[in-house]
Formats: C-alpha cells, structure tokens, sequence
C-alpha cells in the first residue's frame, strides 16, 4: 500500500450539515423541536387517489412547497421523492456554509438511497401511455421514477463531479450511506452530499405495499405504530427524508466549519426474508461491527435509536439483539423510536433518525416515543416526555423488510468551532 493511501486511510468523516424534509417539520430547527415535543404528525391519509384504499394512516408532508426550493427545469423532470432530496441538499449544504460555486467540482460527492423510487411521476406517464398513447409520454419518464435520480439531480444542479452512487438496499440504505460517504471520503474526496428521501404515498406505490404483512391498516393515529407494546399492530408509512453534508475533518476545520457529529462506526448485515427472528443475529452482529469500527464499548453507548418495526417477533428480535451485545447495559440504556412520530419513511425511516440522534446529541436530550406507554421487552424506552441525559455517543438501528441490518455509530462533536 502506498504511503499516500495509508495517509488517507486515517481520513475522519464528520457531518457539518443537516436538512430536513419530514412529516409536520420542514428544516431541522421544526424537525427537533416536534421531536424533543414528542408530538405526532401522523394523521390520515389524505393524498389524491389513495383516500378509497386500505390504508388510512400515514406519515405525510404537508407545506412543503417544492417551486419555492426549486428551480422550474428541475421540478418537471423529477418525482416528489426528488424534490425532496434536492430541497434537503440545499438546505444541509447552507447549513455547513458550503458555498457549491467555490468548491472544486470533483472534490464533491453525492450518495443517497431509496426504496420505493418515483413512483408518482411513473404511475402519472403510464396513465398517459394507456389513456391516450405512447406520444403523450414524457423523455423523463425514463429518469424520474429511477433510484438514482436524486443522485444525479443533486449533482447536476451543484455542478459536483466527484464520486456519487445510489444504494437501492432496502430500508437500512439510509444507514449504509454513511459507510459509502465514509469510504469515498478515505478514497480522498472532501465533501459527500448524502442521505435518503422517499415519497412512497401515491395510489401505486400504496397498493404495491399493501402486499407487505408488516403494514399497519389501523384507522386511529394514536393507534396505529406502537412498537414495543402489546398492541403493536406493524408500522406506518410516511413520506419524507433527511440529507447530509459529511466532510472530510480536517478540510472541515481548514475552512471554519461547526462539526455537528462524527461518524464513527457503521457495520451491515443480510439475514433475507422468513421470520423476524433471524434478524436478532443480524442485527447484532452489525451492532458489533458498528462497535469495533468505533473503537467503542458497548457501555460507552449513551442513547440507542431503536428500528422500532412494530411488528412483535421483530420488535423482540431487536430487543434481544441490544442484549446480546450490550449486556447488562441493555436494561439501562435509554432507548428511543421518535418515528412513531412521523412515520416510517422506508430508506428515509433511518436518515431521519439519524437527524434525531445528531440533534439529541447536540442538545443532550433524548426524545420520546410518541404514543407509545406500555413497554414490552425490557427496554428503557423513553416515553411520555424527552430526557436530559449527557449524551456523548449514539447508536442507530435499522432493518428492512428484505432482511438488511445496519447500525451506525454518532458521537458528539461538541458546540466549539474547529
């Protein structure tokens, strides 16, 4: 290896930017004080074409007014889920006082994930291709609804030319980002616009998830995602996302920037599909990995962001993975599920996480699981009210449905400028 990789290989990534699009909160100022509230924004489900079907729960993002974000020749081209992620971007790179038009282009990243893709934008051009013919059908079509497309739209529009990808795998995708970030920013880049998005609330895209066992048909809010509990009935899906600036450290404290959190460890894992129970193993396994790579003992964890799935052998499954890796400390830890606030937003579920645990470590306050009050399990999971804790390392949970697992481990950066 040559002396210049091993330099790089020690390359730190810190995030220095956050935006937020989420259910009841645009930016992250709203996001964290409905999160520290603990206050749902879930409600029913009011979108054009899915009021008649099943589902009648969901997390959905209301004033959110994608032209004042965005300019005209992006809006026709992208979905929804897009226009989040572009909104999101800008937001996180005003956040970190990136100024994109000064940056070296191809010292620029991007990486996002998705689950769910365009759906809206595909369901609209096909509706145009049956009920009047293949003329009628956009050139976009053949980008909107793709996984890739908030990659490509968020580069485009900066002018970033360095190393971008997608991960289109499963709802863990919006953890693993952070692993590729990290990657390409030991590969050498400096800067990686990342996170995840998704808008999966069309009539389409419902009826595709009405297949999933795991979804929640309840009709009362309140009701309706209560993991951890004796009426755990599945969860609620929600529209939505988080994007993130993470920078290499050291450019980070050459330019002035406030380091809003250090991305320490991240490991994944593949159980597949068949029962909830196998991802007890899984997830611990990523807990471990994500526990080595941090150089981190599982007493030192301060604060767990659990996936939460609400469904109950997943909701034990996980509850018996924290207690084969942390031990007796499982009984202790204060454990968290805000997304029984907004929503699970798939990909973006755990990127909105990620947002909450960046925010709670700022703030040493860990945030309540809205609406849940009996607790199953063994977990010391926070409920009622949030809880001022000194918070210096956090861990992230997350599975899909497909059987992906990942962890990721935060910690604290502190108030002071670099």
């Amino acid at each position: 290896m040559s002396r210049r990789r091993i330099e790089r290989s020690g390359r730190r990534a810190v995030v220095t930017g956050l935006g937020v699009i989420a259910p009841g909160a645009v930016g992250a100022t709203a996001f964290w004080k409905r999160v520290q509230q603990g206050s749902s924004a879930l409600g029913p489900v009011t979108r054009e074409g899915c009021t008649d079907l099943p589902l009648r729960v969901a997390g959905e993002v209301h004033g959110f007014e994608a032209a004042e974000l965005i300019e005209d020749r992006y809006l026709v081209q992208t979905d929804r889920f897009t226009h989040f992620a572009m909104a999101a971007a800008e937001l996180a790179l005003a956040d970190a006082r990136v100024d994109a038009e000064r940056q070296q282009p191809f010292g620029v990243g991007v990486v996002t994930a998705a689950g769910s893709g365009g759906g809206e934008f595909g369901q609209g051009e096909l509706q145009q291709l049956w009920g009047r013919g293949p003329h009628f059908v956009g050139p976009y079509q053949s980008i909107a609804w793709f996984y890739a497309a908030s990659t490509g739209q968020i580069s485009i529009r900066g002018g970033f030319r360095g190393p971008c990808g997608v991960l289109a795998n499963d709802e863990a995708g919006g953890l693993d980002v952070f692993a590729q970030a990290c990657r390409t920013i030991r590969r050498g880049t400096d800067v990686v616009v990342a996170g995840a998005t998704e808008a999966p609330l069309a009539p389409y895209s419902v009826v595709c998830q009405l297949g999933y066992p795991e979804l929640s048909l309840a009709a009362d809010p309140q009701r309706a995602y209560l993991p951890f509990t004796d009426d755990a009935c599945g969860f609620v899906p929600a529209e939505g996302g988080a994007m993130f600036v993470v920078e290499e450290e050291d450019a980070a404290r050459r330019r002035g920037a406030w380091v809003r959190a250090v991305v320490a460890g991240h490991a994944a894992t593949f159980t597949g599909t068949g029962g909830w129970e196998k991802s007890r193993h899984g997830l611990a396994r990523a807990v471990r990995g994500a526990l080595d790579e941090a150089d981190c003992s599982p007493g030192e964890i301060d604060v767990v962001f659990a996936d939460a799935l609400g469904v109950p052998a997943a909701d034990q499954a996980e509850a018996l993975a924290l207690a084969d890796v942390l031990g007796p400390h499982a009984a202790d830890v204060p454990v968290t599920a805000p997304k029984t606030g907004f929503g699970r937003a798939y990909s973006a579920a755990s990127a909105l996480d990620v947002a909450a645990a960046m925010l709670a470590l700022e703030h040493g306050v860990v945030p309540p699981t809205p609406n849940v009050t009996e607790v199953r399990h063994g977990l010391n999971l926070v409920t009622g009210r949030a809880r001022r804790v000194p918070l210096r390392t956090a861990l992230v949970l997350s599975r899909g449905l497909m059987g992906c697992n990942s962890a990721l481990v935060l910690r604290r950066a502190g108030d002071d400028r670099l």
